[in-house]
């Protein structure tokens, strides 16, 4: 795994293991944490109101609902494992934008991941929020008058419902002692466990990188899926 902070080890090896040696999150401010607030309760209403939209239409309670519902949410699970593994591999703080606000504390994660458990949950999901509200309110417009809409409609709600949280489900699977219903859920397999999550932390901290659910893990690793789109990505850049 490539990481900017990999020079504390090698410039400061004499030090204790400290929050002094270590990078830290970004500390929010106050027009950020407004942000987030805005972001995470524009996303919860769309959800919301996606949920109540879909449950009053007569077309959506047929045999495939349970199936829509469950592809929604392994396409999440996916979709976070491919953020997790490009903002753990490629790029670099300087860049523009996705740099602070998404490598960033990915790479932070990486060397200090206790780290994590002192974010707030606005700090956690807001950024979230607003890439979730994106979606949503492009779901609103999806007509509900035949199957295939239908079909879309809580695909997307279901994706979206499961990877608003994300970033608390891997919280989460971070602390030692999780609420209790977090806890059952997490026993269940329903959420991202964590003794499963503990894997990617583990050397040579290049596998489960999904961070939603969990469900795809397995499968990924399976196929060495990650590994096979690195040396592609690295085929047709040139960057390792």
């Amino acid at each position: 795994m490539r990481s900017d902070f990999a020079d504390v080890w090698t410039k400061k090896p004499d030090l204790p293991l400290t929050t002094e040696v270590f990078p830290r999150h970004d500390e929010f401010s106050f027009l950020r944490q407004a942000w987030s607030v805005l972001c995470l309760a524009a996303a919860a209403g769309l959800l919301v109101w996606n949920v109540v939209r879909i449950g009053s239409s007569p077309h959506v309670l047929q045999w495939w609902l349970p199936f829509a519902v469950l592809a929604g949410m392994i396409a999440a699970d996916f979709v976070s494992g491919v953020v997790h593994w490009a903002a753990d591999t490629w790029g670099s703080e300087t860049m523009p934008i996705i740099g602070r606000r998404l490598l960033h504390p990915f790479r932070v994660h990486h060397v200090k991941p206790d780290d994590f458990l002192r974010r707030q949950f606005i700090d956690t999901n807001g950024d979230v929020g607003m890439l979730m509200a994106v979606p949503l309110a492009a779901s609103l417009w999806i007509p509900l008058d035949a199957t295939a809409n239908c079909v879309l409609a809580i695909f997307v709600t279901a994706f979206c419902g499961v990877g608003l949280f994300t970033n608390q489900v891997h919280q989460w699977a971070h602390m030692p002692a999780p609420p209790a219903v977090v806890r059952a859920l997490q026993d269940w397999g329903i959420i991202l466990g964590r003794q499963a999550h503990q894997r990617h932390h583990d050397h040579p901290y290049d596998a489960n990188y999904c961070i939603a659910t969990g469900w795809c893990n397995r499968p990924l690793a399976a196929i060495d899926f990650f590994r096979r789109l690195e040396r592609l990505m690295s085929c047709v850049t040139g960057v390792q």
